[in-house]
């Protein structure tokens, strides 16, 4: 009897912790939304106009059409840049004619160094299949926002500075809808199945 009264007392906290769970939730969306946060539903949204290194407009537009590897990050970065655009070329060699529909956007986070034609040079001196985007400040900062990119410059001491930033790519499908990420230093094997992934997916 003692048993079956436990197991009726269980029973009847479920509701309460479902709603208990169900109000956190909701208060933590509502602070999110107050802080600024962008949802799921809007990630990458947003209007904003940019520049390729060939001179094109950059617009979310562009990022539709095609699988499409997104990568923010600056022509003086000393390390995850260049190792993720290496990898970057690695991966397209390693796709060979499987990877022929994918595409990969280079977002510059440092406008105020990165010209188009500086970033071109840089994009193009590790692979002609990697595209460089920069713009005004107000544009990039817009970019940013769409995709939750951090990036904040940070003084070096001598005049000079660096920039921290986000050092994820984003994967997007050929609606230029948000799929999955390969973050920095992922498995080079694991990166490669995602792609695979993503253009099967279209």
């Amino acid at each position: 009897m003692k048993l079956r009264s436990l197991r009726f007392a269980l029973w009847a906290l479920i509701p309460i912790v479902a709603i208990g769970a169900v109000g956190v939730y909701m208060l933590q969306q509502a602070s999110a939304d107050r802080a600024g946060v962008v949802s799921r539903a809007d990630f990458g949204g947003g209007a904003y106009t940019l520049e390729t290194g060939d001179g094109q407009p950059f617009t979310p537009a562009s990022l539709a059409g095609a699988p499409t590897m997104l990568f923010f990050g600056y022509t003086h970065c000393p390390d995850v840049c260049p190792t993720t655009l290496a990898e970057m070329a690695a991966w397209f060699d390693t796709l060979g004619a499987q990877g022929k529909p994918l595409r990969a956007f280079f977002v510059s986070v440092d406008p105020e160094r990165d010209t188009p034609a500086v970033i071109k040079d840089y994009v193009h001196g590790v692979s002609d299949r990697i595209t460089g985007v920069t713009g005004a400040p107000d544009q990039i900062a817009a970019i940013e926002k769409a995709w939750g990119v951090y990036a904040k410059k940070v003084p070096t001491g001598d005049g000079d500075y660096s920039m921290d930033h986000t050092a994820t790519v984003y994967l997007l499908d050929s609606k230029g809808q948000f799929r999955s990420t390969i973050v920095y230093g992922e498995d080079f094997d694991t990166a490669v199945t995602k792609l695979k992934h993503l253009i099967e997916q279209g």
